[in-house]
């Protein structure tokens, strides 16, 4: 049987696709594991469901906050040996992008560049009114809701809540990226929610690699499936094809 090694050394336009399990490992929760962010049912008397959506946050943004602030954002997290092994892949011109469903930005301080960030980014912040921009600390350092600088107006997180759809641009990179791939990744997902977990029937290739402790609906079309800790395997994979090893 084939290894990840192998099929690696012999790709050079690998495109990889990750969810909340990637970043696991750094210590952020998923969100539908027994210990994952939608474990407990009610929050502040309503689902996390329901807060994360763009009517509640329009109508009740203070509670919306305050639930975000605790549960979303994670500012003392760092890259994992995941993240690291696709920022060198990228770096040694093998890995061409990183789709994640993630918003907490760590593949980029990681080191990765080419990053299309399907659920937008924690770390990118704007004004509803006046779209001026800010970093993660506006949120972090104000109460309540955030207001703008320049003009008074709430500032929202960057990123794609309930009800609202995904990004054009973002999502058209992400499917050409895919189909153009020779080999495709996909780690830490349960490739349940959609439309992102669509975006793997856009692969043409035969080197179809997931990687997830947990099963997934997409099992029988890959070409090699691993049920083991993506940042274990990944890791390790890495440090095989080159000589320093990856920093612990």
């Amino acid at each position: 049987m084939i290894s990840l090694y192998d099929l690696i050394k012999d790709s050079d336009n690998i495109v990889f696709f990750g969810g909340a399990g990637v970043s696991t490992e750094s210590g952020i929760p998923d969100f539908r594991s027994e210990q994952g962010i939608y474990a407990t049912k009610q929050a502040f008397g309503y689902p996390p469901e329901t807060i994360l959506s763009r009517s509640f946050f329009l109508s009740q943004p203070e509670i919306f906050f305050k639930y975000y602030r605790q549960n979303l954002i994670f500012s003392s997290a760092e890259p994992n040996a995941a993240h690291r092994a696709l920022a060198r892949l990228e770096q040694a011109g093998k890995l061409k992008a990183v789709v994640t469903q993630n918003i907490d930005s760590l593949h980029q301080q990681a080191g990765s560049c080419s990053v299309l960030e399907l659920h937008g980014s924690a770390a990118r912040n704007y004004c509803v009114r006046c779209r001026a921009t800010y970093d993660i600390s506006i949120v972090v350092n104000s109460e309540g809701i955030p207001k703008c600088t320049q003009c008074g107006g709430m500032v929202r997180p960057d990123v794609v809540l309930y009800e609202e759809g995904l990004d054009n641009s973002v999502l058209a990179e992400s499917i050409d990226c895919i189909a153009a791939a020779d080999m495709l990744i996909v780690g830490g997902t349960s490739l349940n929610v959609h439309p992102a977990a669509g975006l793997i029937s856009y692969y043409n290739g035969n080197k179809l690699v997931i990687i997830n402790k947990g099963i997934t609906p997409y099992d029988a079309k890959a070409d090699l499936r691993i049920n083991d800790s993506i940042g274990k395997v990944l890791g390790e994979t890495v440090d095989q094809m080159f000589d320093t090893p990856l920093k612990p």
